[in-house]
């Protein structure tokens, strides 16, 4: 019976990893993210552990998608200021 308790600790609850992934950068995100994605294509893991990181790897997906949107929306608002900027020639 002990075994089966250690599936359910590296599967990782919905509500509590998810706050720890929106604490991560971008970069740290994607890092994980390319992590998860290796450890999954190599096909060594236990089928539990497996389900876990791919759950844990669709948060972080997520995560980044936000990020992205975010990034964009900030570069967005920079450019459309930028544009009511008027330049004139130095004398």
């Amino acid at each position: 019976m002990p075994s089966a308790a250690k599936p359910a600790a590296t599967a990782e609850a919905p509500d509590g990893p998810a706050d720890e992934v929106a604490t991560l950068s971008f970069e740290d995100a994607l890092a994980e993210l390319e992590r998860i994605v290796r450890g999954l294509e190599g096909g060594q893991q236990k089928l539990e552990d497996a389900i876990g990181a791919y759950e844990r790897g669709s948060r972080l997906r997520r995560h980044c998608e936000a990020k992205l949107t975010q990034a964009e929306q900030r570069v967005q608002a920079i450019v459309a200021a930028g544009e009511s900027l008027s330049l004139r020639a130095a004398d």
